[in-house]
């Protein structure tokens, strides 16, 4: 499902250059439930860029689902983007003008899905994470964990290949954030793959590998009974 082989990412900052990932190389097969670990200034924020087709790499080639994302220009990367995958992010990103419902519409709408077809999906997806009963209420009428599955039913819009969640459970208590996450391994069971973002070992345990990251490289990569013994 995703290739990437010796991938590099250099930013310029202004006379220095900062090389944010050094020669990467790691496959994510199909099904997989992944997280991407390490300390700040490990690249791994840089990774999920790349594997979320947000930033391009520097050098490298990075494959998904058959395609050389590096060969696609903005607008094709875009449209990968509302198609294959699902974003999830720490602070919700929700429009806060919005009600649930019509959060979990907006990837359907910039895929140019029926009106109607939207509104029946949007709500079968918050029924799905628990919301049926809050799909009128604004983020601000949310706590932070309804909020967290708002965006996770967005994610799911476009009935995406991959999940991939930056620090989903960083701004939720630690009871909140255990549903949030068994949620994920919920989908990961019903055939999503899920990709997770963290600094947080106790996130990472929720996977079944865990890479681990540090000055751009891949230190290790494991499987859980392999991380956890």
């Amino acid at each position: 499902m995703i290739n990437i082989q010796e991938v590099t990412k250099r930013y310029e900052m202004g006379s220095n250059i900062v090389m944010a990932l050094d020669g990467i190389t790691l496959d994510i097969h199909e099904g997989e439930f992944v997280a991407i670990v390490g300390p700040s200034g490990s690249g791994k924020s840089t990774l999920m860029n790349i594997i979320g087709c947000l930033d391009i790499v520097t050098s490298g080639t990075y494959v998904l689902n058959q395609i050389p994302i590096q060969e696609y220009d903005q607008d094709e990367l875009a449209d990968i983007r509302n198609q294959q995958i699902g974003f999830i992010f720490q602070q919700f990103n929700l429009l806060p003008s919005f009600t649930a419902i019509e959060n979990v519409m907006m990837p359907m709408t910039y895929a140019k899905v029926a009106k109607k077809q939207r509104e029946l999906k949007a709500a079968q997806l918050l029924q799905t994470v628990g919301l049926g009963d809050r799909m009128d209420h604004k983020p601000t009428e949310l706590s932070g964990g309804q909020q967290q599955r708002v965006s996770i039913a967005r994610a799911l819009a476009n009935d995406p290949a991959i999940i991939l969640a930056d620090e989903p459970t960083g701004a939720l208590d630690s009871k909140t954030g255990k549903e949030v996450l068994t949620l994920l391994k919920t989908l990961n069971s019903n055939g999503k793959t899920v990709i997770v973002i963290t600094h947080d070992q106790e996130v990472a345990r929720f996977a079944n590998r865990v890479i681990t990251l540090k000055d751009g490289r891949v230190a290790s990569d494991l499987a859980k009974e392999e991380v956890y013994v």
